[in-house]
């Protein structure tokens, strides 16, 4: 909204310079009152938007009041709008986006109104072929660095000036990892695919106005501590304190001694914790960070100028400034040990003093998150190999795959230039990764190689096995390619638990790859430390790593670089004029208006919006089946993977019939356009635990018949023959990537509702945009102590008059009944319900308008 569009409080707006009358901005401190002063700096972000967004219709005063009276509203369940400045989407993300818009125009059309209006309202990040089709995009190429990096270390604004207007940069994105922009003051978070086309449209984001966890640092790191050491004691601190649905705000003098990429790293871990976003206000050291990566001064004036003229600057030395929090809790730097997490989820974290004998007390454990049930006589399995004419042997806990991947690290110079300088050492003392562990850098962005090049490391990392293979999103997401025959050979002969050691943010099952049922996140010099050890089953305390060329032993700490070695490094090294060349070279590319016909062809039906027919009043689900009956902690990957496409999958053999070869059918995440190749992916994961088996696999029991088939195969047959379907599961519901296919895929498997304990954040906000009604047993209730079965035939009883969060009730064909709450949790919510869908809604009112 420019100063000259009419809003309410017009009367607080003024120059940021008296100078230059015509750039301003709304001076929240005229607003006189003193609630503002003790709101979170996160929470005064949302209250600009509000005021400056105001216009009594999308944003009304009275949600501006909500936002001031935070102390008390964080508790009440109140529903407010947040306008973000702009939404950004990473590529995957970007292209089913592009698709849906062409297949809402085709749906606008339909109804006959103008297919001309569903154009995106905000610029965002996509592959290059979507600008031929829409206006108002901004695409930056592929192959120039991970999203998050990216946006980081170029497109953040941290302040906007438009049209002469200054406010806070704010977005939404496609991917949950969103959030690492707040590490720079920049309020961001991950939204569903479905939500951000609707945010793109012109629609506000609906949101509970969050509670705010005061997360206060102090004290100091030890000198061979890591920001992954950090962030991997922070991911587990927080999800152990609950902060799914809030903010998390850093403060303390501690704040103070983290660089931008420490704070980065630990923001970009929020989904991994839960919380909503991970804020650090603006100070001196993200100003200087800003420098660092080449923003201009003049830029670096006005933002600074307009930071402190709003009370959105901080001083983490200054108690004076800290604001009041829902609750506060503490991290003391000095109590931060090495460690990493796993073998199966990333809040699982353990000491590197631990490893050796967590790994080995996984292996007899009940099958779980930390546990593979290896019988104890074969704890010792070894499996002899042959590779490249040498022959060599795997037992369990062996490393197969070790990659310095994902946005989460590879921002960070110190952790690079850490690995780097631990390569340097052990080249020089004579150590080697053996030839067949699956070794790889994928650096976040092309100034990471600059400087890992410059400072003369990139030798070392190359001759360990450590070479570029790109730039983006790979290990992490399961983009590391097959593993040697011989060693997938050697794993299944001896079912062998094989390890994987990378610096991501996530290790779910059957997400990094499908030989390595073990899977450890750790900072990149610990990569490249577990590479050269072979095996997670090692002490390093006590244990050497391994024999050198001249058979002397060499322990890790021999090796190790110290905190004050990299950071001499990385002030030579890593400087302004490198940013500035590798970010020059980067094309962007503003999108034009032409036809969109050449899309019609990527996405093979228009199936989400089929129900654009009169709206019907809500009606309840009848005589329902389980289609699965699931546990904790099933996340978007086990709903719908982006890995390859398995062979013996209902996607291959669809890919088969229209003619494709194996060597063809890449991943799931690379058709991400196609409705029939997704729908066949949905439950495909080969680590999907249904209780209906008691086994891992991507299968279920057809009830009506007692077949086991293929969850596609499976839900096929139940569409046949008009049988409604739900899903049974256990807590954290669709935890981890923010994957709309993961609503979308079970829409069209004819899912109509989820019942679970507990949902993660975007997940439930995707369901809810497909029209799948989240269920949420009741405190105290579970699928156990109400004695379902899953084989039960389910009534969800829908009332026509609906609230947000209401209870209703599920009868049972067995006579029995009890309530669950409906996760709508707001009004907006409701309504996209009853359209079908949040992209229904947008469809109907952009025909009517």
């Amino acid at each position: 909204m420019s100063a000259a569009v009419k809003n309410p409080f017009q009367h607080i707006v003024e120059p940021l310079d008296p100078k230059e009358p015509k750039q301003q901005f709304f001076n929240l401190s005229k607003l006189g009152d003193p609630r503002y002063d003790r709101l979170p700096f996160s929470i005064r972000v949302l209250l600009e938007s509000a005021v400056r967004n105001c216009d009594e219709f999308l944003v009304k005063r009275s949600d501006v009041e909500s936002i001031l009276n935070w102390k008390q509203t964080q508790f009440q369940t109140v529903e407010v709008p947040f306008r973000p400045a702009r939404v950004i989407l990473q590529d995957f993300t970007g292209v089913p986006a592009v698709v849906d818009f062409a297949a809402m125009r085709d749906a606008v059309m339909k109804l006959g109104g103008d297919p001309e209006k569903i154009n995106p309202v905000y610029f965002f990040l996509s592959s290059t072929w979507g600008s031929k089709a829409f206006r108002n995009m901004r695409i930056i190429p592929p192959g120039s660095g991970i999203v998050h990096q990216v946006n980081l270390e170029y497109l953040a604004r941290v302040v906007f000036n438009q049209d002469g207007l200054f406010y806070p940069d704010s977005l939404v994105g496609t991917d949950s990892h969103t959030t690492m922009i707040d590490g720079l003051g920049v309020l961001g978070w991950g939204v569903g695919g479905i939500e951000a086309e609707a945010v793109m449209l012109g629609q506000p984001i609906s949101m509970v106005l969050p509670e705010v966890v005061g997360y206060k640092v102090h004290g100091t790191a030890d000198k061979f501590i890591t920001s992954t050491d950090i962030v991997l004691t922070v991911t587990k601190h927080l999800r152990q304190v609950g902060v799914v649905g809030k903010f998390v705000e850093f403060f303390g003098p501690g704040v103070a001694q983290l660089s931008i990429a420490d704070r980065a790293t630990i923001a970009n871990m929020c989904p991994e914790y839960g919380a909503t976003a991970a804020f650090f206000p603006v100070d001196d050291v993200s100003l200087q960070y800003l420098e660092q990566t080449g923003r201009e001064p003049e830029r670096l004036a006005y933002i600074t100028k307009y930071l402190k003229a709003v009370a959105i600057f901080r001083d983490y030395n200054d108690v004076s400034q800290d604001p009041e929090f829902t609750q506060v809790v503490e991290l003391d730097l000095s109590t931060v040990v090495p460690c990493c997490s796993g073998p199966k989820r990333p809040q699982d974290r353990i000491p590197v003093s631990d490893m050796k004998k967590d790994f080995e007390v996984c292996l007899e454990a009940k099958q779980g998150f930390k546990g593979f049930q290896v019988a104890p006589e074969h704890h010792n399995a070894s499996v002899p190999f042959q590779f490249n004419g040498e022959e060599y042997a795997l037992s369990h806990g062996s490393v197969v795959i070790a990659a310095i991947t994902s946005c989460t690290n590879t921002s960070n110079p110190s952790v690079m230039l850490g690995a780097g300088l631990l390569a340097k050492k052990a080249v020089e003392s004579g150590l080697s990764v053996k030839p067949y562990i699956k070794t790889s850098l994928s650096p976040g962005s092309g100034v990471v190689t600059y400087y890992l090049r410059e400072s003369g490391v990139m030798e070392y990392l190359s001759q360990l096995g450590f070479e570029v293979v790109g730039y983006g999103c790979m290990t992490c997401i399961g983009n590391s390619g097959p593993l040697p025959e011989p060693v997938v050979e050697a794993i299944t002969q001896g079912d062998l638990i094989a390890a994987g050691v990378l610096s991501g943010n996530r290790n779910f099952e059957g997400r990094v790859h499908p030989n390595t049922r073990a899977n450890y996140l750790a900072s990149p010099p610990l990569v490249i430390a577990y590479a050269l050890a072979g095996t997670v089953r090692i002490d390093f305390e006590n244990e050497p790593i391994a024999m050198n060329s001249a058979g002397r032993e060499v322990f890790l700490r021999d090796i190790w670089p110290t905190r004050e070695e990299i950071q001499a490094v990385e002030r030579t090294f890593v400087i302004p004029s490198m940013f500035k060349e590798v970010y020059e070279k980067i094309e962007v590319v503003s999108s034009r208006p032409a036809s969109h016909t050449h899309l019609k062809t990527f996405r093979p039906n228009t199936v989400c919006f089929l129900s654009l027919t009169k709206l019907q009043p809500p009606a309840s689900i009848t005589d329902a089946c389980v289609l699965l009956n699931l546990g904790d902690s099933v996340t978007t990957d086990h709903i719908s993977p982006a890995g390859n496409i398995a062979r013996n999958s209902p996607a291959a053999r669809y890919l088969t019939s229209r003619g494709l070869n194996p060597r063809d059918y890449n991943s799931y995440g690379s058709r991400r356009g196609n409705d029939a190749v997704m729908a066949r992916g949905t439950f495909a994961n080969i680590r999907l635990f249904n209780k209906f088996l008691n086994k891992q696999a991507p299968q279920t029991i057809h009830l009506p018949t007692a077949e086991t088939l293929d969850v596609f195969d499976a839900a096929d047959r139940y569409q046949q023959s008009r049988i409604p379907l739900i899903v049974l599961a256990g807590k954290e519901y669709g935890s981890g990537s923010s994957r709309d296919w993961a609503a979308k895929g079970p829409f069209l498997l004819g899912i109509k509702a989820v019942l679970a304990e507990s949902y993660e954040r975007i997940h439930r906000s995707n369901l809810v945009g497909m029209g799948v009604i989240p269920l949420e047993y009741l405190p105290g209730d579970t699928a156990d102590s109400l004695g379902l079965t899953g084989r039960e035939r389910y009534t969800v009883v829908i009332p026509e008059q609906l609230t947000p969060r209401m209870v209703v009730d599920i009868e049972l064909d067995t006579g029995k009944t009890f309530q669950v709450r409906m996760r709508f949790d707001t009004d907006v919510e409701l309504a996209y319900f009853r359209h079908g869908g949040i992209l229904n809604y947008m469809i109907r009112k952009m025909s009517e308008s």
